[in-house]
């Protein structure tokens, strides 16, 4: 007998749609859009006769630049995800072989081309965001191995990275001023202490992957209590900052969503890991209105 009764070889699989749309997580876009609008109301630039300016930054911020993170961080967290949470698109199947890998590439270079028709600093900020994604993910640098170095990286590029953006794109490319840039950074800062409580979920497979989160190194109650320092203390800065610029009811803004964040802080921390996304749901909220209402300081301050 020949091969010739052979069954054909089937043929590759696609992923669908629904699957990439998966991949991309869209509920993560939301802090790097936010952090973008903060620094394009930073700027004190107004937006009159250019609002497509911020129709494509909130796309580059959420879609590209966060999604390429996600379909990377999700095709070199696929042995940990499959021990996790088996049923995402990677483990599961439904993106089937080195999709994947091709699709973090595709959407690296799409994030790119968009981003270097806006300006050398906003492609600049975005390239230093896609390395960041490539870093925290993949060998041999795979920064998420280690919960503090990891954390900065994503804290850096979700809110800071994503400010310095919108700021640069609604000033022509150009650099924004040094007070945008501090608060950019100590937002960023305080992301570290979010991505912690977010690390809660997955302790299990980062324990037998050899991830050293930071509740896999602290232990949760400890590193619960390190979150809430690291998401405190950066904004009593910008409280003092505003104040020192001029802006006391800004300030005064910021030091109430401060108090709010720290009354849900203390039931936080009496069950840390049960309560890390009710907290993810309520004290990141008040978190990022206070970025708001600190851009809003910038640009009465410039308008002034």
């Amino acid at each position: 007998m020949t091969d010739s009764l052979a069954k054909p070889a089937a043929p590759a699989r696609l992923p669908s749609p629904a699957a990439i749309a998966e991949v991309l997580h869209p509920v993560t876009w939301f802090p790097p859009m936010w952090a973008f609008a903060c620094g394009m109301v930073a700027s004190g630039v107004s937006l009159d006769g250019r609002w497509w300016l911020l129709l494509v930054g909130v796309i580059l911020a959420g879609p590209l630049a966060c999604g390429t993170s996600q379909v990377i961080n999700d095709w070199f967290d696929r042995h940990v995800d499959a021990i996790n949470e088996p049923d995402r698109p990677i483990p599961s199947g439904r993106i089937p072989g080195r999709w994947g890998l091709y699709l973090s590439i595709l959407f690296s270079l799409l994030t790119l081309a968009v981003s270097a028709f806006l300006g050398p600093w906003v492609l600049g900020a975005t390239a230093v965001g896609v390395v960041l994604a490539w870093a925290y993910s993949a060998p041999p640098l795979r920064l998420k191995r280690n919960g503090w170095w990891g954390n900065a990286a994503v804290g850096f590029s979700y809110e800071g990275l994503a400010w310095v953006t919108g700021s640069a794109l609604m000033l022509g490319g150009a650099m924004p001023g040094w007070q945008s840039l501090v608060l950019a950074g100590l937002y960023s800062i305080g992301a570290h202490g979010i991505m912690t409580l977010n690390d809660f979920k997955s302790v299990e497979g980062d324990r037998q992957m050899g991830l050293r989160s930071l509740p896999v190194q602290l232990g949760v109650a400890r590193a619960a209590r390190l979150a809430c320092w690291v998401m405190a203390l950066p904004q009593v800065v910008v409280i003092a900052l505003l104040v020192a610029w001029g802006q006391p009811w800004h300030a005064a803004g910021v030091a109430a969503v401060l108090a709010a964040q720290v009354v849900l802080m203390v039931r936080l921390l009496e069950r840390p890991r049960e309560l890390a996304p009710w907290y993810n749901a309520t004290g990141i909220t008040l978190y990022v209105s206070g970025m708001m209402i600190s851009a809003w300081a910038l640009r009465m301050a410039a308008a002034g």
